[in-house]
């Protein structure tokens, strides 16, 4: 099929009036294919128009899947699709978290096959993932030396990509969507995983959009289904404070990790409690400090939040450790979370600092040596209290398997007594759509609770008529 067609055929601009705002679409087809260009006046949308019919009478060729008239096209469409992958990563680094500067480059290294001219020559695919993620789309490391595999492997792919105009054909966005569904084995990849790909290639294919480079985002035309994401908590996730209780005196008797060396568990047993009774996520509690306790001597105290360090990986941090200290998720830089602490977690804390003290920077909760904590280290100790609480059938179960799941428990503990949800989404830092989301089975689990309190609060017993 050929890039460019003469049959070309120009409607007349189409008003739509909105509840706020009128906006005119001019619309032209080539080759039969539509295309469209939405504009806030009618003087804007004219004169587009009148561009378009002006290089038909001309008898200029369009382009078939960028739509425009052969003048009006601009050099820098043909971009190829590595290079635009490139910049597009440049454009946003300097403003992303770290975990976001990784997710940006796994989902572009995913899409990017089919964006590919050719597979003749092609390196290994977990060559090409490696050089792509590794170096390619890491602005800290492109330019550091590389293996010859992955230099190879660059000027390969640098060649042999299509123009990013190319995104702007339906078929090829399938293609892209299709991509990303996928693990590098050819498995279903899982559906949050897609989902957060498919975010990117939208906010990428806008950022085309803005140089040009495609003739707009077209991604929500693609008749596409993304696998279902399940947002709400597995109830059997969540522990019963018994549970809590004897997984917490679990990691605080741990003694010997591997002899000689001393267990990390002793000091970790605040760090779990923080979770379970503050709902506080791991890379909140990892930055936990001791300005942020206000603690009576027993009783109610409260935690003030303001940081947080989720795990990324140092090549993608602009410090060069592997956690991304930043402010908390969805919050300004400064920006305070209060949450409650109850009595029994105000006496572990009391403990800790008693027992352990505090980091030089003033953190509870460290390495053995003093530095960030290890997830491996997060993730053995908390293994090994799962292992000596529970039975062999909870053991393999679902049950408090991660230590993310006590954050869901102290959630749904809080839903149990009765505390709004709204106060529930403000101390957990979420929206409450979201915690209905989440917590969706919980809320819908605690409906008999509500019932009984309704019927106390209209003074209704069974037997009575409906005029008593």
């Amino acid at each position: 099929m050929s890039e460019t067609s003469y049959d070309v055929k120009i409607w007349n601009i189409e008003t739509r009036r909105g509840k706020t705002k009128t906006s005119y679409r001019v619309v032209w087809f080539v080759a039969g294919q539509r295309f469209d260009e939405k504009l806030d006046t009618h003087a804007h949308a004219e004169s587009v128009r009148s561009d378009l019919v002006a290089a038909a009478r001309r008898g200029e060729a369009f382009h078939c899947t960028r739509g425009l008239p052969v003048s009006m096209l601009r050099n820098e469409a043909d971009m190829p699709f590595f290079a635009f992958a490139c910049k597009y990563i440049d454009m946003k680094w300097p403003r992303a978290a770290a975990k976001s500067r990784a997710g940006n480059a796994d989902a572009l290294a995913s899409a990017l096959p089919a964006m590919l001219k050719t597979t003749r020559g092609m390196p290994d695919d977990k060559v090409l993932r490696r050089a792509l993620t590794g170096w390619a789309f890491n602005m800290k490391r492109r330019d550091d030396a590389k293996p010859p595999e992955i230099e190879d492997a660059l000027k390969w792919v640098a060649s042999n990509t299509l123009p990013t105009s190319r995104l702007s054909d339906l078929a090829k966005l399938r293609e892209v969507l299709d991509q990303i569904s996928l693990k590098l084995d050819g498995k279903q990849a899982a559906a949050k995983t897609v989902g957060r790909k498919r975010a990117v290639i939208h906010n990428m294919l806008e950022y085309a959009d803005e140089l040009k480079l495609v003739t707009a985002n077209r991604l929500s035309e693609v008749k596409w289904t993304a696998p279902k994401t399940v947002r709400a908590i597995d109830k059997r996730v969540v522990i019963n404070p018994s549970q809590a209780r004897k997984l917490l005196t679990a990691v605080g008797a741990q003694k010997v990790d591997t002899a000689p060396r001393r267990s990390s568990g002793p000091m970790l047993k605040a760090f779990f409690a923080v979770m379970y009774y503050a709902a506080l996520r791991p890379e909140e509690a990892a930055m936990l400090s001791k300005p942020d306790l206000q603690l009576p001597e027993r009783g109610w105290g409260e935690l003030l939040l303001s940081e947080t360090a989720p795990i990324a990986g140092a090549a993608w941090t602009d410090s060069g450790g592997r956690r991304d200290r930043r402010q908390l998720k969805q919050r300004g830089r400064g920006e305070v979370r209060t949450v409650p602490s109850p009595p029994p977690l105000t006496a572990i804390l009391h403990a800790h600092l008693a027992e352990h003290g505090v980091a030089a920077d003033g953190r509870l909760f460290r390495s053995l040596v003093g530095g960030d904590l290890a997830e491996s280290t997060i993730a053995r100790v908390w293994d090994n209290a799962r292992r000596a609480v529970l039975t062999e059938a909870e053991y393999a179960s679902p049950l408090g398997r991660r230590p993310y799941d006590l954050r869901h428990a102290c959630v749904s503990t809080w839903l149990a007594g009765g505390v709004p949800s709204t106060q529930c989404a403000e101390w957990a830092g979420h929206s409450v759509a979201v915690l209905h989301q989440i917590y969706a089975k919980v809320i819908a689990g605690l409906e008999s609770a509500a019932h009984q309190r309704i019927e106390e609060a209209l003074g209704w017993t069974e037997g009575m008529d409906e005029d008593q």
